[in-house]
């Protein structure tokens, strides 16, 4: 990445950054402590196949049997716990989170790995690790027949 495009460490404004759509992103890209989402008034969703959507007010952990990293900085993340009869899912397998007006999926160093398919683009398997910015309406594959839809922003009234 060039160095004009990288900020100094706790200067990164998440409101004013622009990152593309299928952009990969550095690891080290994290919501400021303190940081709030007041500013866009909604949250972005996902859902699972026929269940329930999942609102991203916090980073939700996908897996078979999800579990919390050791070591959390911010808010306790939202697990979600997915079929897997074969196995094909892992344990904690993917990391969803909103990043300002931004949907991150993130790889968690999958056996399978998961399939990423943008809208109007050529589906493509994260790499182990691998993070990318996504738009509503992208379809994620984790195996097992468990596919995650990006929903679009839900504002949140404030009272």
């Amino acid at each position: 990445m060039p160095a004009s495009l990288v900020a100094p460490a706790g200067e990164i404004d998440l409101d004013d950054t622009v990152l593309g759509v299928g952009t990969t992103i550095p690891s080290a890209v994290a919501l400021p402590t303190g940081a709030t989402h007041s500013r866009l008034n909604g949250f972005y969703s996902f859902r699972v196949g026929v269940h329930e959507p999942v609102m991203l007010d916090l980073p939700v952990y996908v897996g078979r049997k999800p579990s919390s990293p050791r070591i959390v900085t911010g808010a306790l993340p939202r697990l979600v716990r997915v079929a897997s009869p074969h196995k094909e899912v892992s344990a904690t397998h993917l990391e969803v989170r909103q990043l300002g007006g931004s949907v991150v999926i993130t790889d968690l160093r999958t056996t399978n790995g998961s399939v990423v398919m943008l809208p109007g683009s050529t589906p493509r398997r994260l790499l182990q690790g691998e993070s990318v910015v996504v738009s509503p309406g992208t379809l994620v594959d984790i195996g097992d027949e468990n596919v995650l839809q990006i929903l679009p922003m839900q504002r949140v009234t404030v009272s």
